[in-house]
């Protein structure tokens, strides 16, 4: 037993453990993830020999701006399995130059980390060195990392050489901050833009490392560890491999339920239940809820986000858009029931209310308190009326739902005191009245249908307005069906006809000619044309003031 753990520990010294950022690196361009046009860029300038003298990497934390620059160092610098070849887009990876570039040990290809070397004396060093050719390869490259750390005065001495480079360098430059990089520089470099990894992409990569490194893992932890990466893949192999250590040796692998412990998320399903609890107004529940999710270590903040995502999907579902891949089958099922429940209006409230919640949960110094309070305020805002609604009921005399609870009662005839008997009266039936103008129909429109009250509002051309006829003259094609429309809002049977005869000014139109007489009285005014005397070139600005400039 003892000859096994020595030969164990042999082991462990002479082959470390690396960690998975690290060991699935791209090694070759057809490896970099989401980053096709730059790949092709790439290969047309190399296979036409149009390659520029300075390249610019930027792009989030995580997503291969140094993996880039040394795929391209390979690729300019590599000579082939025979040593015969050219610079190529499909670097061999087996020639000297190819292996000495990989492991870092390439005397012609020069790494600076630029927040560690950020004076005019590291820069002078490279002016200094680039005019000597290269020892063995065909290009000298100098990657510098972090390029918006170097000063002012570092990037100044850099400008010339630069732009002006001998035939045998190349400038390869990273940056998470490239606003921070000066324009002269930025002038001279050839940019690109790396993107944002995908969740869906980064998943599916996760499930390949997971793959070649034999371990179980569900696609929802593979998905939760793609969501949190944020676009990532350095960040979601981090993720990944603490994920696996957190298994340990249990033979499911990693499991959604690991992965949200162990990144402090709630469970979807809780977010779920929690959602349903807001919208059908139980307080008490709700407070439950959200205190069983903080004994199992959910953070107040995490809890509103995943609200957040949930109201986002719901809305994405309403709106018809394309389903998010790494929401699983229950809960895309869950979104589109509530999709077809709730109104746009009741989401767009829900967004606000919670959105604001989130921010007072991550500022103030009590975010269990803050939690409770927000979420009560989602409950009392659940069963209040949109804007819409609330109108509707005025107009048509509807109680509004302060009255809808207990109805009015009287005393009997000749009773008084607790003997007496009371009887109920019963609600008069409501009167639906159609609004008293055109422009207050199209304002009561807007609150369910949007689009016709805006092309309402600015095509039609009132010919009669006597409910419930409506006769219009449109100036441009008006799409829907308008009598259909108007009885959701007043229920009186309208009856709109289109004619070709000429109307009043649309309400656009009366909005415009009041604008104007309103600018010109402005102008006429003794103070204002005294200014416009004293100033020509002044001019009548509109802002939350009126104001001149």
């Amino acid at each position: 037993m003892a000859r096994s753990a020595t030969r164990l520990a042999a082991m462990t010294e002479s082959a470390p453990y690396r960690v998975l950022a690290r060991k699935y690196r791209p090694q070759r361009f057809d490896q970099l993830i989401g980053q096709d046009a730059m790949v092709q860029t790439l290969g047309n300038a190399i296979r036409r020999g149009r390659l520029a003298h300075a390249f610019l990497m930027t792009g989030v934390r995580g997503v291969g701006k140094t993996s880039t620059a040394r795929l391209i160092a390979k690729a300019l610098n590599c000579i082939g399995e025979d040593g015969q070849g050219g610079p190529t887009i499909d670097p061999c990876g087996v020639c000297e130059p190819c292996k000495a570039i990989a492991e870092g040990r390439h005397i012609d290809v020069v790494e600076m980390d630029a927040a560690s070397h950020t004076g005019v004396d590291d820069v002078r060093e490279i002016i200094e060195a680039v005019r000597y050719a290269a020892v063995s390869a065909r290009y000298k490259i100098y990657i510098i990392d972090e390029v918006h750390m170097l000063s002012k005065n570092a990037f100044n001495a850099l400008l010339k050489t630069l732009e002006e480079p001998p035939a045998h360098v190349k400038f390869l430059f990273a940056t998470t901050e490239v606003n921070k990089v000066p324009i002269t520089v930025l002038s001279r470099c050839q940019r690109f833009d790396l993107r944002r990894i995908s969740a869906e992409l980064l998943a599916q990569h996760f499930a390949h490392v997971v793959e070649a490194e034999e371990v179980a893992a569900e696609p929802e932890a593979l998905a939760l560890i793609a969501r949190a990466a944020e676009g990532s893949a350095r960040d979601g192999l981090s993720i990944l491999d603490q994920a696996i250590a957190h298994a340990g040796a249990e033979a499911s692998g990693v499991s959604a339920a690991q992965v949200r412990e162990m990144l402090g998320l709630s469970d979807r399903g809780a977010v779920r239940r929690l959602f349903a609890l807001l919208l059908s107004g139980d307080a008490p529940a709700v407070l439950a809820a959200l205190a069983e999710q903080h004994v199992l270590g959910v953070e107040p903040a995490a809890l509103f986000r995943g609200l957040l995502e949930a109201v986002h999907g719901i809305t994405r579902a309403k709106a018809g858009g394309v389903p998010d891949p790494a929401q699983s089958v229950e809960e895309r099922q869950a979104l589109d029931a509530w999709a077809g429940k709730l109104g746009h209006a009741t989401l767009h409230r829900l967004w606000q209310l919670l959105l604001k919640g989130l921010s007072e949960v991550e500022t103030t110094a009590m975010p269990m308190e803050a939690a409770e309070m927000a979420l009560l305020r989602v409950v009392h805002a659940s069963s209040l009326p949109d804007p819409g609604e609330l109108l509707r009921r005025l107009q048509s005399g509807e109680p509004m739902p302060a009255l809808d609870a207990a109805p009015p009662v009287a005393p009997a005839a000749g009773g008084s005191g607790p003997s007496a008997s009371v009887v109920a009266v019963a609600p008069a039936p409501p009167v639906v009245r159609a609004p008293e103008s055109f422009a207050a129909l199209v304002e009561a429109v807007s609150g369910r249908h949007a689009h016709l009250a805006q092309q309402l509002h600015d095509y039609a051309s009132v010919i009669r307005y006597a409910p419930p006829e409506l006769e219009l003259c449109p100036r441009r094609p008006i799409d829907g069906h308008v009598a259909k429309a108007l009885d959701d809002i007043a229920p009186i049977g309208w009856k709109v006809v289109m004619s070709d005869q000429p109307g009043a000014p649309t309400l656009r139109e009366q909005e415009l000619a009041a604008k104007a007489d309103e600018d010109r009285a402005i102008r006429e005014s003794p103070v204002v044309a005294a200014v416009f005397a004293a100033f020509p070139g002044a001019e009548l600005i509109e802002d939350d003031q009126r104001s001149i400039a």
